[in-house]
Parts: C-alpha cells; structure tokens; sequence
C-alpha cells in the first residue's frame, strides 16, 4: 500500500451506512487507490486501520453475501 501517514490528512471520511445509531460507527476514507483507511468515529484522533483494496472488497462482499442468506 503506497498511503503514507502523511496522505491521510486529506482524507474525506463518511460513516458506514451500516452503523448502528448507538455509537458503534466505522468510517471509511474511499478517495485512496491501494488502501482503504478505517476509523472508529469515537476516537477520530487514533491513526485508522489501513486496508489493501481488494481485502476491503473481500470482506464486504463477505457481509452482503452472508447478509442475503
């Protein structure tokens, strides 16, 4: 992954639409091409979790296909 610390500065976070209302919310910043940086929006100070791109997508499809079963 080529996102440096550094880069995450600018990222542009959004709340996971799937976030639950009492506080338990994962934020994404999707304007990076290799790496998929998450958060937890109750502690926006911490460094996130950088993801490759393709695990990202792997896991979500993960939760849709088990999600739809």
């Amino acid at each position: 992954m080529s996102v440096a610390r550094s880069d995450l500065s600018i990222a542009v976070w959004r709340k996971s639409s799937r976030s639950a209302s009492g506080g338990g919310c994962v934020e994404i910043a999707e304007q990076f091409p290799d790496a998929m940086p998450i958060r937890d929006s109750k502690s926006p100070a911490r460094p996130p979790i950088l993801v490759p791109r393709g695990a990202w997508a792997a896991f979500v499809n993960a939760l849709r296909t088990d999600m739809s079963a």
